[in-house]
């Protein structure tokens, strides 16, 4: 903000730091029109592309020092592969084929914080949001919200931590909606629909009867399921997407499953998708294996790189990570301008996607810099190494096709 004061004629340090902190201005009312223009946009893409768009969810961290940044404590961080200081956010994104932006973002909260009244009265947090969640369910909360706004998605993709999770993938089921969620190497799979029942008490046997239901086959992990397979008749090879170094190839296979949680009163019909290409992942999706190509299978599940690249983009070169602030109101108010920020570049890929089919974000930003506060003479500076640039970098790529 100091920054900007510097650049931006007639502003003022103070009431940047109002804005942030302290306006009342709705977030989630922003949050929901920057989503539903991210999918407008690529709904018009989609329609060139006849690719389908993917609503993708994940979580991501922001490693901060000191215990009264909002939501922060010693948990799982991703970007330092370790337990640290950090706060934790689920987001969702669409994307259709290289075209991806952030739509919607909820800040995690350990029980550390929901179970601490006075902490969370310092850091403002709002009544109705001080309730314990799980990402899975905050996930939902984020899915829900997009169908309610009227975000277009064909299908939903996230990771193991999502997959894995019964209550939301049933959830999902309710909904209606196409899922391809990765589950962990050693999750149970039934090659065959297991019967469940309660087995009577032995006679004679301590203890009370049994009451928790058992299945009549026993199930396989994935990681060993894949071991009775033979690569050369079992998987098909497919091309999945154009990359910076040819094209993106993998194995895949699809069977027909099914999975239970141990809960629920019968296993559920799934469809099993194992790609290989520099490393083995596993899906389940609630679709019929009949009705996707290989392709088609590998095109959901290899998806899911978007919200990475998404996060990637939005911290080094949107700021998202990089806040200076402990509220809660200022988390949201910063993570809705970055995901705003996000869809005004998405919209210039767009634009441009004929004169630079290789605008990056960083191009992007740069280039706004330039036309905002440099000359005309540096902005055609910007525009010439940019192109520059670009003919490198479409030499180097045309090498692999």
């Amino acid at each position: 903000m100091e920054r900007m004061v510097e650049k931006v004629e007639d502003s003022n340090y103070a009431r940047y730091i109002h804005f942030l902190s302290s306006s009342p201005w709705d977030h989630d009312g922003v949050n929901k029109i920057t989503a539903k223009k991210v999918s407008d946009h690529l709904s018009a893409q989609k329609k060139r592309s006849k690719k389908p768009t993917a609503l993708t969810i994940d979580e991501t961290s922001h490693l901060k020092k000191g215990v009264k940044s909002v939501g922060v404590s010693r948990q799982y961080a991703g970007v330092s592969g370790k337990v640290d200081n950090c706060q934790v956010s689920v987001h969702t994104s669409l994307s259709n084929e290289k075209y991806c932006s952030l739509t919607g973002t909820r800040l995690y909260l350990p029980d550390s914080w929901t179970e601490d009244a006075d902490r969370c009265e310092a850091a403002g947090i709002p009544l109705s949001k001080r309730a314990y969640k799980t990402k899975p369910e905050l996930a939902l909360e984020l899915v829900k919200e997009a169908i309610d706004i009227g975000v277009e998605f064909d299908f939903i993709n996230g990771d193991g931590l999502y997959g894995h999770n019964a209550e939301l993938t049933r959830k999902l089921d309710d909904l209606g909606k196409l899922y391809v969620l990765d589950i962990h190497k050693d999750e149970l799979i039934f090659l065959t629909e297991p019967t469940l029942s309660i087995p009577e008490k032995i006679p004679g046997s301590a203890g009370r009867p049994p009451s928790l239901l058992h299945p009549d086959t026993t199930p396989i992990q994935v990681q060993k399921y894949i071991k009775t397979l033979d690569y050369e008749k079992d998987f098909k090879e497919v091309k999945v997407r154009r990359t910076a170094k040819g094209w993106k190839k993998c194995k895949v296979h699809t069977v027909t499953v099914w999975h239970w949680d141990g809960k629920e009163e019968s296993a559920k019909k799934r469809t099993l998708v194992i790609t290989v290409s520099d490393k083995v992942k596993y899906s389940l999706s609630n679709g019929e294996v009949e009705e996707y190509s290989a392709k088609e299978w590998a095109y959901f599940q290899c998806s899911r790189y978007w919200v990475e690249r998404c996060f990637d983009d939005s911290k080094n070169e949107l700021g998202m990570s990089g806040y200076q602030v402990t509220g809660w109101l200022a988390w949201q108010h910063h993570m809705a301008l970055v995901m705003m920020a996000g869809l005004y570049i998405l919209i210039m890929k767009l634009d441009y996607k004929k004169a630079m089919p290789l605008l990056s974000v960083r191009d992007a930003r740069l280039l706004i810099i330039a036309m905002n506060f440099t000359s005309d003479k540096e902005v055609d500076l910007c525009m010439e190494f940019i192109h520059k640039r670009h003919k490198q970098r479409q030499k180097a790529i045309d090498m692999f096709y």
